[in-house]
């Protein structure tokens, strides 16, 4: 697999245009016909900090970032922090050569914009580079941008040089840029281009790696990241309010929303803090819009108030909470999955929500659409889990994915004719919070339809809405509330689409359990696995609350033992499993990685390997095995 695929990554400093470059790279990677997925690490900083993006592309399906990477361009920090900081800091110029090193492959290529870096002020670089075969191109990137354009074009220029080692015509490059510029920048950049490329075939190359050729896509695809899927899901399944304060990753679904709903007749606020976000979505959605809002971290700790007010007014809500690791502001541009308790049993007493955790970018559109789907048809807050690095990573995928009717339907709300055959109470007052419903839910009517009238009460509160305290209008309002996740249980497992994912031998031998944004990873796992002579497979689960017992009870029955694979250091995904399925408790091992990187596909192997033989050695990766109960 590793010889018929490129893993080309790009490192400079957050400002420098690290990220358009590689997204503009893996664009011309997919029309070529290759199968691409991207990776982005970048620190918590406006400007400045080492930051790079990894592209992995290859004739085959690819799921996920690999292990390691073959080609590096490193250009430089432009927006280095003062060189009286390196006692702290280090020398961040520098850095986007110096940090990469760690993970480049035996034989892989390395170009580096001389015009900024000095190999020769990097501990053993000559060494290394001996050692693990390495070939170097230095090249005065700053100095070709200069002279035929400006310096910031020094990014297409290694492009240039990127395509010329490679073996790769500058065809596509030039499409694109001739997509989204004009005039003399353009021209300037394809004057750097072809420059930039003319120099670096006139040099020897000593280096094997070629950029993987394939046929055209046998349809048409696109290129999307989490929150472009999740916020075009929530646009089709008719969202037309979105309210949000920005915060890193949940920015990125906040940012796409804002741009397009006004396009749609829709409305976008940027308010003073969380609260007020998701208590402007509670009263949007009062009046009979289908209405969103979101956060990260301490930002969705904000909104457990109006969550609660949402469960006990039975407003329909939809909540994105785009884990970063923590806790306070922790490590805010990481992953991290260690949000899945905080997001199951915030806000107070006994709360009702669904909770979805997407496993990948076509699973965020087709979750998002799901929760609204249940949340406006059950009356009930539904939360969208995703991460950074789902929410960030970019991947194709077809076209027709997304070749669906849009749903305006506000689920179980009543029309006048209906309201006037409703059941009243002598004031008038519909008797909007009926105890009676076998599913739980009691219809609602929308302010200023006639005969509507109800009263919204976050304490408890009678069938219209009024306080109460009775202590058999209480257990009767909870035990209503109650059944709606029985309701949706049945109903979720009764759809055609499948949440719960399965990959693998049906009759496999072990088991890997994931949920959320690792599950492509896993499964590039339990394919390497499988090659090698286990006998693996998978179940990524989505649906966390509530939890779907049938589909994983049937999943740890077929195996001996089961990895449980998260990114946290308390396995709270473990811990949910045992909760709900207790019984199982011994079969389940933890494979924990927290350091805010995402899993690697060989470093799931490895700790799968060291559980399943026995190793006495823990992984020599940067994870952690926890054992089963009772080990």
């Amino acid at each position: 697999m590793t010889g018929t695929e490129l893993i080309w990554r790009i490192a400079g400093g957050s400002g420098d245009g690290i990220d358009s470059t590689s997204q503009s790279f893996t664009k011309a990677l997919m029309r070529a016909g290759l199968h691409v997925f991207t990776h982005r690490h970048y620190p918590s900083r406006i400007r400045g900090g080492h930051t790079y993006v990894e592209v992995r592309a290859a004739e085959h399906d690819v799921k996920s970032r690999g292990d390691g990477y073959n080609f590096l361009l490193a250009l430089g920090d432009s927006f280095a922090r003062n060189p009286q900081d390196e006692a702290y800091y280090g020398n961040e110029e520098a850095k986007p050569l110096s940090e990469n090193l760690d993970e480049l492959r035996e034989g892989g290529v390395i170009v580096y914009d001389e015009g900024l870096l000095d190999a020769s002020e990097i501990d053993d670089f000559d060494q290394r580079v001996e050692e693990n075969d390495w070939h170097v191109y230095p090249m005065d990137l700053r100095g070709i941008a200069r002279e035929h354009g400006r310096e910031i074009m020094r990014n297409t220029a290694g492009v240039a040089v990127t395509a010329a080692l490679l073996g790769m015509e500058t065809d596509p490059f030039e499409e694109l840029m001739s997509d989204n510029m004009g005039g003399d920048i353009l021209e300037d950049n394809l004057t750097v281009l072809e420059e930039a490329y003319q120099q670096t075939t006139e040099l020897e190359h000593t280096h094997e790696l070629e950029a993987p050729t394939a046929e055209p896509h046998d349809e048409q695809q696109v290129l999307l990241n989490g929150s472009n899927a999740l916020a075009y899901g929530a646009i089709d399944e008719g969202c037309r309010f979105i309210a949000g304060y920005p915060m890193t990753p949940w920015t990125d679904v906040f940012t796409i929303m804002s741009q397009h709903l006004p396009e749609l007749g829709g409305i976008s606020e940027q308010v003073e803090d969380e609260i007020a976000a998701a208590a402007l979505a509670i009263g949007a959605s009062h009046a009979g819009a289908k209405a969103m809002s979101g956060s990260s971290g301490g930002g969705f700790a904000l909104m457990s108030e109006p969550l609660g007010l949402a469960e006990m007014t039975e407003t329909p809500l939809v909540l994105v909470e785009a884990m970063r690791a923590g806790p306070s502001t922790g490590m805010p541009t990481k992953p991290e999955q260690a949000d899945l308790e905080h997001v199951l049993y915030t806000s107070q007493g006994d709360s009702n929500r669904v909770v979805f955790a997407p496993g990948n970018v076509a699973e965020c559109y087709d979750q998002a659409r799901e929760a609204f789907r249940v949340a406006y048809e059950y009356q009930i807050p539904a939360v969208i889990v995703i991460d950074q690095k789902l929410s960030g990573e970019m991947t194709n995928v077809p076209e027709a994915h997304f070749d669906r009717e849009p749903n305006p339907d506000l689920g179980s709300t009543l029309t006048e004719e209906e309201i006037a055959e409703a059941p009243h109470h002598a004031s008038g007052k519909l008797n909007r919070f009926q105890h009676d419903p076998e599913n739980g839910v009691s219809p609602r009517s929308i302010p200023g339809q006639e005969g509507g009238r109800y009263l919204a009460s976050g304490n408890e509160h009678t069938p219209q809405g009024h306080i109460s305290e009775d202590p058999d209008n209480r257990v009767a309002q909870t035990d209503r509330r109650l059944r709606k996740l029985d309701a949706i249980r049945d109903d979720l497992d009764s759809t055609d689409l499948d949440r719960q994912t399965a990959y693998g031998p049906d009759d496999a031998e072990y088991g890997i359990l994931v949920w959320g944004s690792q599950q492509p990873t896993v499964e590039e796992a339990v394919d390497r696995l499988n090659e090698d002579g286990h006998s693996v497979k998978a179940l990524g689960v989505s649906d966390l609350m509530p939890y779907p017992e049938a589909d994983v009870t049937a999943f740890l029955e077929s195996v001996e033992e089961c990895l449980v694979v998260e990114m946290n250091a308390s396995a709270q995904f473990r811990g949910l499993t045992q909760k709900e399925l207790g019984r199982f408790g011994e079969k389940l091992t933890s494979l924990l990685k927290y350091n805010g990187n995402p899993f690697e596909p060989g470093e799931i192997v490895e700790g799968f390997d060291v559980q399943v033989n026995g190793g006495s050695e823990p992984p020599t990766a940067q994870v952690r095995l926890e054992p089963a109960a009772g080990d």
